[in-house]
């Protein structure tokens, strides 16, 4: 089974990059958040390995951070949106 990484540039968060892989069945295999609340993005990351990307998609997605209209777990939505398509 071979993975697959990719490098999301995010938009509107404090982190700035997103790097996920995937396994062929989509199953998040590992997510680092470059920048942002270290401690927070670790919880996430930790949460999120070896589920199903589509399963983190439905309960992360339009999560926001105070005012703005995403945060660091909507931005890891469109990571993996993003990783879904280029492993496809």
């Amino acid at each position: 089974m071979a993975n697959h990484r990719t490098v999301y540039t995010t938009h509107g968060t404090c982190s700035q990059f997103i790097e996920v892989e995937l396994d062929d069945d989509d199953v998040i295999r590992d997510v680092v958040f470059i920048g942002g609340c270290n401690g927070n993005l670790q919880g996430i990351r930790q949460l999120v390995i070896g589920q199903k990307a589509d399963d983190v998609k439905k309960r992360l997605d339009g999560i926001r951070c105070g005012f703005k209209n995403t945060s660091c777990p909507d931005q890891l939505c469109r990571a993996l949106e993003q990783a879904q398509r280029e492993g496809a």
